[in-house]
């Protein structure tokens, strides 16, 4: 008898045991939890800590209450201007009302998918109203900020609060990328041949000036150098008249003595004239007083 009492306390304390840990549960920081009765939602918990449920009646669903992440596949997008673009997209969100996210999806991976089609959506209704060059390089930021407002304008409906969406790549397809490079680089050699072309021309225009300008200053250095020697052959000349007229000897003496130097310079000179030749009066008779005058020319017959 004793026995079969310990066998049932036992069991009771065992059944109290399981009933007692099965009617605790934890809500950790990281999380948010929704409690069913029966399948009908009847209550959520935001704040972590340990909380209680009525065993084999109540169910505890667990919800994440971090940032997640929503990685859309890349997908062609055309934009305004008609160019075709591969986006890479990518969104960032939080659960911020667990009965109606439950109620609408389910579970994350019931999100994602719902997400991925609106992020889809508004991606090509909005990159389809901007031109290329405004998704690439001038708007970009203003387009990721309209594509997150309209995603999160629809997340709403599912409890969802959608932080970012980010466009992680925009570019051309792989086809039209080497048309394009194509395009631009035949653009970049025909304005360095433009730009080659407009320097030749003004280096010849440099040129032509400056040969312009050297051949002035040559002919104006050549004039003034005839002018300045000009005046010093004026001023020889009158030295030369001077001397002459204060010691005619001396002068015809000195300037024989120039011919000679003049006529003997080189050594290889050879010179076929009488002893007794004008030119060589001075050898014969060094005083200039005593050489004779020359002979007077006779007329021609």
């Amino acid at each position: 008898m004793r026995n079969s009492l310990g066998l049932v306390l036992a069991v009771v304390v065992a059944l109290a045991a399981i009933v007692l840990f099965s009617a605790l549960f934890t809500v950790y920081q990281t999380q948010q939890a929704l409690v069913l009765r029966f399948g009908e939602p009847i209550r959520v918990i935001e704040t972590p800590g340990l909380n209680a449920k009525i065993p084999l009646v109540d169910s505890v669903i667990l919800i994440d209450k971090r940032i997640l992440d929503l990685e859309n596949p890349s997908q062609e997008v055309i934009a305004a201007d008609q160019k075709r673009l591969v986006v890479d997209a990518f969104a960032r969100y939080r659960i911020t009302n667990p009965l109606r996210f439950y109620q609408a999806v389910g579970t994350v991976e019931g999100a994602n998918s719902r997400l991925a089609t609106i992020l889809n959506s508004s991606l090509r209704r909005v990159l389809g109203e901007s031109t290329f060059t405004q998704v690439v390089r001038d708007e970009r930021e203003t387009l990721m900020t309209r594509i997150r407002d309209q995603v999160n304008r629809e997340a709403a409906n599912f409890g969802i609060n959608v932080i970012d969406v980010r466009i992680r790549r925009a570019d051309l397809p792989e086809a039209n990328s080497q048309a394009v490079f194509q395009r631009m680089q035949t653009e970049r050699q025909r304005e360095a041949s433009e730009i080659r072309a407009q320097g030749g021309e003004q280096a010849q225009t440099i040129r032509a000036r400056a040969d312009r300008d050297s051949t002035i200053i040559t002919a104006e250095a050549n004039a003034a150098g005839d002018k300045l020697r000009g005046e010093g052959e004026a001023q020889r000349n009158e030295i030369f008249a001077q001397a002459y007229g204060q010691d005619k000897g001396f002068f015809d003496f000195y300037r024989s003595m120039q011919a000679y130097e003049e006529a003997m310079k080189n050594t290889d000179t050879r010179m076929v004239v009488s002893p007794t030749s004008d030119f060589f009066r001075f050898f014969n008779a060094p005083n200039p007083a005593a050489a004779p005058a020359p002979a007077p020319a006779q007329p021609a017959n």
